[in-house]
């Protein structure tokens, strides 16, 4: 007997199946696999396990004997090293990396729960990224910097409405999953073009979005195949605060805090899928959010005098409530004659504003253009360019020229933008790599440079490499 087929074997005897049971069943494992039923072998059609020998793309029958309990796992590892080549702070080199275990479970197979799911995800992050010791910037040049921890992420179970509606999702959620997303601006790097710069910078905490899920509870109605309709209710604090400001992430470094005792966050979405462009696929979102917590004003204090200045009781004006508004279009304009459905070539955009007294950042944009499979000899490769840009509020701004007044050097902050030339590779399914070059502009929002604060931080040329493997 083989190694491979005693691991079905006790798989299948663990769940309650005869060896003889389980005997046929690696027959029609091996099947599968070739056929890359991803239903059947419980592998993603993305994975570097569709190309891997039986045993080990199947975890020795593990995977196909779950599956047909309707329960998936997966294990996905990120690594990247960016290179300051330029300007910034300083520079220099970082690794970083996070290895990814998800689990997923379709709860009618499991247990006869008709129309739920559960779904988890945790990582193992480790390495440091290279935005805040070397670049300076508020747009963080990798979308999976973070403080190494090893944290549970999302844990959510999911109903489906009668009569296949929407659903509803409650548990840990992260809002990155769903709200403000751009199908083309996931192929770009820099943290902004996932969770933009205007949530990250003026949510406390970062808001709920990598790495920091919170409890919440999203409500999805689908009256139609090409609308649908998000709002969800999230605790409005993913980590607490400190009085030292310690990193938040540290706060709730595992991601076990489960926090629901703070002001709420709310955020709502409605989708349209049209055509467009002599028929091509396109989606428009528009959304808002509020957070009914207390925000500080950023240039006034409670005395009347501007914050920092000579005098001043250094007591911000407190401001109940903060709030935004966005937009997101992705458009295909051109499909490759005889491709797949998303081969050829798609642009994306996104707007969004804030009030000025009681945020850093009052206006976000981004755009960015994407081509797929243009290349014959490399049918699975994309490449694109993307731009982000955000505001540095008028009040932040007066608030700088305040403290000049005073006698403070300090530069004017204006604004921080990135451009962004990317190229993932597929060297196999499931396994890509991708060369990246990111030219910051204005780091930190045109801030104080920590060597020499009278004088802002130079714009920062930024070269770097990602390896993603998805098993």
């Amino acid at each position: 007997m083989t190694i491979r087929l005693a691991c079905v074997l006790a798989a299948g005897t663990a769940l309650g199946f005869s060896p003889a049971y389980a005997a046929d069943l690696k027959s029609k494992i091996v099947k599968a696999v070739e056929a890359k039923d991803a239903a059947a072998t419980g592998i993603p059609e993305e994975s570097i396990a569709t190309w891997l020998p039986e045993g080990m793309a199947t975890a020795g029958g593990l995977r196909p004997a779950l599956a047909r309990h309707g329960v998936t796992f997966q294990l996905n590892y990120t690594g990247e090293a960016f290179s300051n080549a330029s300007g910034g702070i300083k520079r220099g080199s970082a690794y970083d990396g996070r290895l990814e275990a998800v689990l997923d479970a379709d709860l009618e197979k499991l247990m006869g729960w008709t129309g739920g799911t559960f779904h988890m995800n945790a990582f193992q992050i480790h390495g440091r990224g290279i935005s805040g010791d070397y670049v300076g910037s508020s747009l963080a040049v990798s979308n999976i910097e973070a403080t190494p921890a090893t944290r549970l992420f999302e844990l959510w179970f999911e109903q489906k409405l009668p009569g296949d509606i929407g659903s509803v999702r409650a548990g840990q959620l992260a809002a990155d999953s769903e709200f403000i997303t751009s199908e083309y601006a996931g192929l770009f790097l820099n943290g902004t073009f996932g969770w933009p710069g205007i949530a990250a910078d003026n949510l406390i905490n970062g808001g709920p979005a990598y790495p920091l899920a919170t409890p919440g509870v999203r409500l999805m109605l689908q009256p139609n195949e090409s609308t649908a309709l998000l709002l969800a209710v999230f605790n409005g604090d993913p980590a607490g605060r400190s009085a030292d400001e310690e990193d938040p992430q540290k706060l709730n470094r595992h991601g076990v805090n489960f926090r629901t005792h703070d002001d709420p966050f709310i955020i709502g979405e409605a989708q349209f899928k049209y055509a467009g462009f002599s028929g091509l696929p396109g989606m428009v979102k528009v959304g808002g959010w509020i957070h009914t917590g207390d925000f500080d004003d950023r240039r006034w204090g409670s005395d009347g005098l501007a914050l920092g200045i000579t005098g001043s009781n250094g007591e911000p004006v407190v401001h109940k409530n903060n709030y935004a508004g966005y937009a997101v279009i992705d458009q295909q304009i051109w499909h490759l004659p005889g491709g797949e459905p998303d081969k050829g070539i798609g642009v994306f955009a996104r707007i969004g504003g804030s009030p000025s007294d009681r945020n850093r950042v009052d206006f976000y944009a981004d755009a960015g253009m994407n081509f797929k499979g243009l290349i014959a000899a490399r049918p699975d490769d994309s490449f694109g360019v993307a731009f982000g840009y955000a505001n540095i509020s008028s009040s932040a701004r007066d608030l700088a020229r305040d403290l000049v007044n005073d006698g403070q050097a300090q530069p004017i902050p204006d604004y921080e933008a990135v451009i962004e030339l990317t190229y993932q590779a597929q060297i196999a399914p499931g396994w890509t790599i991708q060369p990246n070059f990111q030219y910051i502009f204005h780091p930190g929002g045109n801030v104080s440079d920590p060597n020499d604060e009278a004088v802002p931080i130079r714009n920062a040329a930024v070269f770097g490499v990602r390896n993603q493997i998805k098993y």
